[in-house]
């Protein structure tokens, strides 16, 4: 037997004393294990009626998938079902624990089976730690139908496994619990245990929040409150914070969850939502993201997506990465709030960026052609008689201090790159550019 969301030993290594022990002293998560698709919890989109695994299964061709999700969100208890509902032999192995000799055991097993007409599911759990070398082992297994693979990972697919193990397997997410189904598990605990969680309805709530859409742990938090009450108690949301402590948020510093956050933050920046921006940065620092990565990412923005519409933007991100380098936390974590909520309220333009795009490109494209030579210095007798630096008029001493000369390469003509916006600072600099742009056309007619 398996638990409700996590590992287990392989079937054929399972203690038989195992199956004897008193549910009393079993964790509630294997008591509550689904004995069915439709009883699993919160992904209805796989195991509904109309689920993805439902339909495969009822056509009878069993094909080899990646389960994608985070923790205690069912992969290995709905890897288990399917085996039992297609009479599949049920092979589980950890790529944490096991090399390229436990797989050739494995496989070897699943050969014997065939000629009795018997078929394998193979449930590779972790199967991102699986180096591009033990991911290629499977192929073989998978192409000519010795095993029907469901790897198990928490990390994202497209950038974890082989491309060629991908293209022979389906990617199916399992999504994180929402607040209604992890109540719903909770519901079910209450039913098996015979009594209500001792906890107030603001309690229930932190609880689920505290679950952070993990089954497994919403379980393991309600048996720690069972524990902790006394005869007739009922916890408030304080006691229930105090009992179990406080579980760390699910956060990857180096994959999605890193990637997704930090995602969330400029894009609130970006959309001018000071108080989603302040509440992504204080996930992030809640987590232990590093404080001056995000003070990095606060200078990116301001250069990005608010430039020239408020150029005090870049001094104020810079500024505050200074002081949180000066300060260190708690201190210093304010200066990074302040700029957070400063850029998410500044006028927005990405004009800069995208001017810089633009001419990068032009650059790249057209070589090493030379300036005009009239802005060319010429210190010596040769340079001034190839005619560099004849022509040129000093702007300071034009009308207007303005001399509307073409500084581009002649092969290249004028180009147009920065194109400032209506909005903040871009204004005026629109404002003396269209005054530019009119008084060089009235010296080109001259």
């Amino acid at each position: 037997m398996a638990d409700l969301f996590g590992e287990a030993p392989p079937e054929r290594e399972r203690p038989a004393q195992a199956e004897s022990l008193d549910s009393a002293t079993r964790p509630l998560a294997d008591r509550l294990r689904p004995q069915s698709l439709a009883d699993v919890v919160g992904q209805d989109h796989l195991t509904g009626p109309d689920g993805v695994l439902t339909r495969m299964l009822q056509s009878g061709s069993l094909g080899s998938v990646i389960f994608w999700g985070p923790p205690g969100t069912g992969k290995t208890t709905v890897a288990r079902l399917m085996a039992r509902d297609v009479e599949f032999a049920f092979e589980q192995i950890s790529a944490i624990f096991s090399g390229v000799a436990d797989l050739k055991k494995v496989f070897e097993a699943a050969r014997l089976r065939r000629p009795a007409g018997r078929r394998t599911l193979l449930f590779v759990d972790e199967i991102h730690r699986f180096n591009r070398a033990q991911q290629d082992s499977f192929l073989p297994v998978m192409e000519d139908g010795t095993v029907v693979l469901v790897g198990a990972t928490t990390e994202n697919p497209s950038f974890e496994l082989n491309a060629a193990l991908l293209s022979r397997a389906r990617v199916l997410s399992f999504h994180p619990h929402d607040a209604a189904s992890l109540s719903k598990l909770l519901d079910r605990a209450e039913a098996i245990e015979g009594r209500s969680l001792p906890v107030s309805e603001e309690a229930r709530a932190v609880l689920l929040r505290m679950a952070d859409g993990d089954g497994r742990a919403i379980l393991t938090l309600a048996e720690e409150v069972w524990r902790a009450a006394k005869a007739g108690e009922i916890f408030d949301a304080e006691g229930v914070q105090r009992i179990v402590q406080r579980r760390a948020p699910v956060y990857d510093k180096s994959q999605d969850g890193h990637y997704n956050l930090i995602s969330a933050l400029h894009k609130s920046v970006r959309g001018s939502d000071p108080d989603a921006a302040l509440y992504y940065l204080c996930r992030m620092l809640d987590a232990g993201e590093e404080p001056l990565y995000l003070g990095r990412r606060l200078v990116r923005m301001a250069v990005e997506d608010i430039g020239l519409a408020d150029p005090n933007a870049l001094v104020v991100a810079n500024a505050a990465k200074d002081a949180y380098d000066y300060l260190g936390s708690p201190e210093g974590e304010l200066a990074l709030a302040q700029a957070t909520v400063y850029l998410a309220a500044a006028p927005k333009s990405n004009a800069v960026y995208k001017a810089f795009k633009a001419a990068m490109r032009t650059a790249k494209e057209n070589g090493s052609l030379l300036p005009p030579r009239h802005i060319l210095n010429a210190p010596t007798k040769l340079m001034k008689g190839e005619g560099y630096g004849a022509g040129y008029r000093y702007d300071h001493d034009e009308p207007d201090a303005f001399s509307g000369q073409d500084y581009f390469p002649t092969e290249l003509g004028r180009q147009s790159f920065y194109r400032p916006t209506e909005f903040g600072m871009e204004r005026r600099i629109a404002e003396r550019m269209e005054n530019w742009e009119r008084l060089r056309r009235e010296r080109e007619g001259r």
